[in-house]
């Protein structure tokens, strides 16, 4: 075949195979510099915005999935640990059961733990409530208005907020029970 017919026609046969499968190490280079940018992209797109970590709490109010309305200015007077969370979320499993011991154990002793459902489906969250056994409130975060206000940027997130309504402590991941009864123990000496 002369070479000019050659470069019209198609590939055939062994010829027709594409190039990834001939080099799968750019494939490999291809997918990582695509979920770098993808990650670069949503870090950078969250500018400087972080959460709040110290001052007054945003205020808020929620319908829990049992219906009772709840605000942040209700509970003005108790130490709140607000926990922002997912029923899809692999270590809001892993501390839910810890929420429930605080909540069991400091509840007397003026702090109320109050459970976000960020991002989830409600037949989801009822059924991960259900699942840990919570007896603690938790809401629904209609619209993200509550996330919103606390620049969620993922969860598990939990704040402390003290008795005047100001963020104490804030956690960036699973809460463990030492070091959240450390904070409320800083919060509630006479009580620990």
């Amino acid at each position: 075949m002369p070479d000019a017919e050659r470069i019209r026609r198609p590939p055939s046969g062994d010829d027709a195979r594409p190039a990834a499968r001939n080099h799968p190490g750019l494939l490999v280079l291809t997918a990582a510099v695509l979920l770098l940018s993808v990650f670069f992209g949503i870090a950078f797109s969250r500018g400087n915005s972080t959460q709040p970590e110290a001052g007054g709490a945003p205020d808020f109010e929620v319908t829990t999935f049992a219906g009772e309305t709840l605000g942040l200015a209700d509970l003005r007077g108790r130490v709140v640990v607000l926990n922002f969370w997912a029923s899809w979320c692999g270590p809001c499993r892993v501390e839910a059961p810890v929420l429930q011991m605080i909540h069991e154990r400091w509840r007397e002793r003026g702090v109320t733990v109050l459970g976000i459902a960020y991002i989830d489906v409600d037949r989801h969250s009822l059924a991960f409530i259900e699942e840990f056994g919570l007896t603690y409130p938790n809401a629904p975060d209609r619209g993200n208005r509550v996330s919103d206000r606390y620049n969620i940027q993922g969860v598990p997130e939990t704040f402390v907020i003290d008795q005047q309504g100001d963020i104490a402590h804030f956690f960036y991941a699973a809460v463990n029970e030492t070091a959240l009864e450390t904070v409320l123990s800083r919060l509630l000496p006479g009580d620990a």
